[in-house]
């Protein structure tokens, strides 16, 4: 006997019993996964390896995926070199790869700008982490936006009362120095401010945080590190004779400090005395500062348009050039990364140096728009970025096409921008 048919010779549609489920990529074993991840290209299998723990587990430990991996490489490695290279765990493989890709695109790859409208009036700060902007300083909000879509995330209101002068964030928490005190932003929305008894000090210019602590760098010279768990100032270090400009932390448990003055010092944070200081030759005003743990080296961005460097192992100025006519706000690099640094100032272009000679790599304005498009921000306006010759002359550049870089910060292969105003700017490099 067969079964009921359709009056055209169709079989009715079978409805699917409470006892079937769909079968998901989680329900596949350890082998089918690996043959999976094998089509994949080293940036797709980072990505795959931060899903979970049981992927990151077979991306890094998967000897058929470390084969693949190396004979992907090609000419980056030689074949005598396999056996030292399997020892090591894949990641470090695939970030090396990264970053060597990184390097060539900031150097050599075509530029892409999209921009969008990303506050009512103007904003003037940016950091980026984790596939994540956090954009502030200029009006009431904070806002995270996502550096792959450009959704916004999540919005951050400042109290009416205060203004937001500097801030930093992490993937649990945005720490924020709003007039005298700080405030903490749960990713869910909870604020808080510390206590007054605790969280009162002189004027504070800029912070950095590094968990569990947030250090601020004061009016009166002084950088004041506080504990983000037990709310208290925990140490008040005397840096300067004159205001602290800029900060940058490092993992070693370093603070680098600059003042108006142009002198750096540096000191630890579990330290309440200053361990060196360095001065860059007769320049001041110093504007920008990090430090790149990689290379131990400390980079540093002045007024007068000068980038300088210094190596921490001889504690000497490695380079000094001045790479812009007006003033540099803005430098910083890709973590890991010890060939490049990119550097933005008033003049509106985005120059990429090497790390460890201070020379010209490559620069760009942005070009005429390409296209637009809608996200949750509204208009994303694409538009491709033009480098720039050795012989360029930037006064005959329209100021649309290079407004002044106030902030910048480098994730992998781009570069998210803001110019004090109501657009902000990623610079992707391919």
């Amino acid at each position: 006997m067969t079964g009921p048919s359709l009056a055209d010779g169709r079989s009715p549609t079978r409805k699917r019993s409470g006892s079937e489920r769909t079968t998901s990529i989680n329900s596949l074993d350890h082998d089918i996964l690996c043959v999976v991840f094998s089509f994949l290209g080293p940036f797709d299998l980072a990505h795959c390896s931060s899903v979970c723990k049981f992927w990151n587990k077979i991306v890094n430990k998967s000897k058929l995926l470390q084969d693949l991996y190396h004979r992907q490489r090609g000419s980056y490695a030689q074949s005598s070199d396999m056996p030292a290279l399997s020892q090591r765990p894949l990641r470090y493989h695939m970030r090396e790869w990264a970053i060597a890709h990184h390097q060539s695109s900031l150097r050599v790859g075509h530029v892409e700008v999209d921009q969008w409208k990303g506050h009512s009036i103007g904003v003037n700060q940016c950091r980026m982490k984790m596939s994540s902007i956090l954009t502030g300083v200029g009006d009431k909000v904070m806002r995270l936006w996502s550096a792959e879509s450009y959704k916004c995330l999540g919005e951050y209101a400042i109290p009416h009362a205060v203004s937001l002068i500097d801030y930093d964030f992490d993937e649990s928490k945005i720490v924020g120095l709003i007039g005298t005190r700080i405030g903490i932003w749960r990713r869910g929305g909870q604020r808080s401010i510390f206590p007054s008894r605790e969280g009162t000090f002189p004027k504070g210019l800029c912070l950095r945080y590094l968990d569990p602590e947030a250090v601020v760098g004061c009016e009166d010279g002084t950088v004041r590190v506080f504990d983000m768990y037990s709310r208290k100032c925990s140490r008040i270090i005397r840096m300067h004779s004159a205001p602290v400009t800029c900060l940058s932390l490092s993992g070693e448990q370093l603070i680098f400090s600059s003042s108006s003055l142009g002198s750096i010092t540096i000191s630890g944070l579990s330290s309440d005395e200053r361990v060196a200081t360095l001065r860059p030759n007769d320049r001041i005003g110093i504007k920008t500062l990090c430090f790149n743990p990689c290379s131990n080296l400390v980079f540093a961005g002045c007024a007068s348009g000068y980038a300088s460097c210094w190596d921490l192992r001889k504690m000497g100025v490695l380079w000094e050039r001045r790479v812009s006519p007006n003033v540099l706000y803005s430098l910083g690099h890709m973590q890991y990364d010890t060939s490049t640094i990119v550097v933005g100032g008033i003049d509106g272009v985005l120059r990429v140096l090497d790390q460890s000679t201070g020379e010209l790599v490559s620069s760009y304005v942005m070009d005429q728009p390409v296209s637009s498009a809608s996200s949750s921000s509204g208009g994303i306006e694409k538009r491709n970025g033009r480098r720039l010759s050795e012989d360029a002359r930037i006064d005959n550049i329209p100021r649309a096409a290079r407004p002044p870089i106030t902030c910048l910060a480098v994730g992998m292969k781009k570069v998210v921008t803001t110019h004090n105003g109501k657009q902000i700017r990623l610079w992707k490099f391919h």
